[in-house]
């Protein structure tokens, strides 16, 4: 019997990534607004409930496994590197939603793969694919146009979207770098630990007073994040990340339709423009690496 079209040798589902990956999308998109409908709510509150919702998910994964996720590790200080770099990237992706339309703050924060390549070359030492560079130059280049960089504070949004990038590319490079080290799971459980204890402090300190409709964006935000993180963590399960790493973007088409449909939002030209040179550049240095992989 023939092989289905959409699985090889390697085990690959590819199907069912896409639908994890689809799924991750929409919770990404979801928790983008649901950040934006927390209106005035403190940023570390934000933050806080993004993160202690995935805490407790995590937590009862450990349990239900029989596994302890603050056993000593060898890896300890990179779980802590990974989870600082991960903290920086959301509180500045938070804040350009504050400021900046769901899609343009999604797309800024969706350059992070283009840093993980910079980052593992200097980092992890992995070999530059040569084809790649000219993705890298056309990325930036989009970044910018929608940044549309003025020397002004205006730009700030912008470049805080463009930040939360870079330090995300920084804690997915070290993502890669323990893998098969530690699992997806205690990665996870660490990030939201040391998330949540960092800002817990500001929440003592200056107490949020949410209404009703608050409190749901906040409980949503956390929600959706879990969702966004399990599903893009069993989409990468089912199937090889050079085949479906792409395919994260649709968080940004997801996002374009969920800022139309509840404040209207159009992205301007530059923008637009921005956004396909981004996504080309995603979709050709996925194919420079697919290729230089089977050379080697």
């Amino acid at each position: 019997m023939s092989r289905p079209s959409h699985e090889n040798p390697t085990g690959d589902n590819l199907p069912r990534a896409l639908a994890w990956m689809v799924f991750s999308g929409v919770s990404f998109a979801l928790m983008g607004a649901t950040v934006k409908l927390a209106g005035d709510v403190p940023l570390p509150a934000k933050v806080f409930f993004r993160n202690l919702v995935t805490l407790g998910i995590t937590s009862f994964v450990a349990v239900r496994m029989g596994q302890n996720p603050l056993a000593a590790t060898p890896h300890v200080w990179r779980l802590l590197a990974r989870s600082c770099f991960g903290l920086a990237g959301v509180f500045l992706y938070f804040l350009a939603l504050g400021h900046l339309n769901l899609a343009d703050a999604s797309l800024l924060n969706k350059t992070s793969p283009f840093f993980v390549t910079v980052f593992a070359v200097l980092l992890l030492k992995e070999p530059l694919n040569r084809a790649v560079v000219p993705a890298l130059l056309i990325a930036f280049v989009g970044a910018l146009l929608v940044i549309k960089p003025r020397f002004d504070y205006s730009a700030l949004p912008a470049l805080a979207g463009f930040g939360s990038g870079m330090f995300a590319g920084m804690a997915y490079t070290l993502v890669r770098s323990l893998k098969d080290k530690e699992s997806p799971n205690r990665i996870i459980f660490y990030f939201s630990l040391v998330s949540t204890l960092a800002t817990a402090p500001f929440l003592m300190v200056n107490p949020p007073h949410p209404d009703q409709g608050q409190w749901l964006a906040l409980v949503g935000t956390g929600l959706f994040a879990a969702g966004g993180q399990y599903g893009l963590t069993f989409a990468y399960h089912h199937a090889r990340a050079s085949r479906v790493s792409v395919f994260t973007y649709l968080h940004v088409l997801f996002s374009l339709v969920v800022g139309f449909a509840i404040w209207g939002e159009r992205p301007d030209l530059a923008s637009a423009l921005g956004g396909l040179l981004i996504l080309g550049a995603a979709v050709y240095s996925q194919r420079a690496d697919q290729t230089d992989s089977a050379k080697g």
